[in-house]
């Protein structure tokens, strides 16, 4: 257009040659294809805009779907159980399953997505969903499937935990944390006389001739006679001495059955009780009980059989005269029932007076607290090699050496826990009273003041 106007400034149209008339068809023809591509662009970009504006009905159309599909409010706590919705297509929609495009068949609207119904399938059986299912990591699953790939299950019986209209349904052990079919509470499942752990079907307890049950775990540092018991005893004592609290006076030890130390209890106010059984007891007047002097053997069925024991004769003194303690208990619980039936005879032979059982039984648990608390923290800072141990050594018969397991951590932390959150008013409260005082003035002036008033101080 340019070469044609300079073209008309130059000449008149009568001028014009042969030449320059070529060239003026030449410019109108070029003129006319520019405008024809400028059409064809506007063309292009007109049906791209359709097309986008396609799109966004397409989007507002599914959203306007989505928001049409409702969740059924009854669910699974572990899972997502939804109800499908069968809809009829009225649009063009692609299934989520095989990429394909929906026709006005019946189809299902669920976890966002539209499915034929042979496409929505269960991710563990890849068998068609046609009812109520359970979605998991954005795969959906049979109610039954889920149950079985990801449902929790018993400790116990390791079948899936009942559930009812509210979820699921079970108990829990308030320290080891393992989840349970409430059921067995009630069905006679045994649990273990150490740790308190329930049995599970998979893995049998042994079972002690006085009918108690020990799991494997605490069998593995139970102290099982007399003579086994005797270097922990002395261990006791020498955390005694430590604390400018030596007991003269030998007092005689004997590891006893749970009849002999019930039967010894009788007419006693200083036991160490754990709910309806004693475990220890601090004797200050002479009797007579078995002792048991032999370690028992296990036997077929893993249960210990042909214990031995003998009369033992208690002499009767002004003085504490035995300590008797429930045999076959691991170490750390045989050594805190050691620790507290001490205090009673520290008390008895320091010539306090007559204490409550509240301030006497909690002052005794407050000393088997503090020596677990001693044991605790020397195993993270004790690393000696077990193998530097006498060969004539054995783990029941020795004080604590060498790195702890940690089942025996756990089991430490867990007699803590014990004593720390028991419910019975001399045992718990008394402990908890107890410890407080101990924390704000110091175990030797708490002693000073409980002999002089026979109350804990403020």
């Amino acid at each position: 257009m340019e070469r044609l106007a300079q073209i008309r400034q130059q000449n008149s149209v009568d001028e014009l040659t042969d030449y320059e008339r070529e060239e003026i068809d030449y410019a109108i023809a070029l003129s006319l294809s520019e405008e024809n591509q400028k059409d064809d662009i506007y063309q292009s970009k007109y049906e791209q805009a359709s097309k986008v504006q396609l799109g966004e009905d397409e989007l507002l159309a599914i959203a306007l779907q989505e928001s049409l599909y409702v969740e059924d409010p009854s669910k699974h706590s572990t899972g997502n159980s939804l109800q499908l919705h069968p809809i009829s297509s009225s649009g063009s929609r692609i299934c989520a399953g095989c990429k394909n495009r929906i026709g006005h068949e019946d189809s299902q609207s669920c976890m966002g997505a539209d499915w034929h119904p042979n496409c929505f399938r269960c991710y563990a059986c890849d068998l068609p969903i046609a009812d109520k299912f359970s979605e998991f990591e954005d795969h959906p699953y049979h109610e039954l499937c889920y149950r079985a790939n990801h449902h929790s299950r018993c400790y116990i019986c390791k079948n899936c935990l009942p559930v009812n209209e509210e979820g699921l349904e079970f108990k829990v052990h308030p320290f080891w944390m393992q989840m349970y079919c409430p059921s067995h509470e009630r069905d006679g499942t045994p649990r273990c006389c150490s740790c308190d752990q329930m049995e599970p079907r998979d893995r049998s307890y042994l079972l002690l001739d006085d009918g108690r049950k020990l799991c494997r775990d605490c069998r593995d540092s139970a102290i099982m006679n007399t003579h086994e018991c005797q270097p922990l005893y002395l261990e006791i004592q020498g955390f005694y001495e430590s604390m400018n609290m030596k007991v003269d006076q030998h007092i005689p030890l004997s590891l006893v059955a749970r009849q002999a130390l019930n039967e010894a209890m009788d007419g006693e106010t200083n036991g160490h009780h754990h709910s309806h059984e004693t475990r220890g007891l601090c004797i200050p007047e002479g009797r007579s009980v078995p002792t048991v002097t032999l370690r028992p053997r296990i036997g077929v069925g893993s249960d210990y059989i042909n214990m031995v024991t003998e009369p033992h004769k208690l002499f009767h003194s002004p003085n504490v005269n035995a300590i008797l303690i429930l045999y076959g208990l691991p170490r750390l619980l045989t050594g805190s029932n050691l620790a507290h039936e001490m205090m009673h005879a520290w008390l008895l032979l320091e010539g306090y007076p007559k204490l409550s059982p509240e301030v006497e039984e909690g002052i005794c648990q407050v000393l088997a607290y503090m020596w677990l608390n001693s044991e605790i923290y020397s195993s993270s800072t004790n690393a000696v090699s077990s193998s530097s141990l006498p060969s004539s050594s054995s783990s029941a018969t020795t004080s604590k050496k060498g790195k702890w397991s940690d089942f025996e951590i756990r089991l430490g932390k867990y007699f803590k826990h014990q004593i720390e959150t028991n419910p019975l008013l001399a045992y718990g409260e008394g402990f908890r009273l107890g410890n407080k005082a101990v924390e704000k003035h110091g175990l030797r002036k708490t002693l000073d003041h409980i002999r002089l008033t026979g109350t804990y101080p403020l």
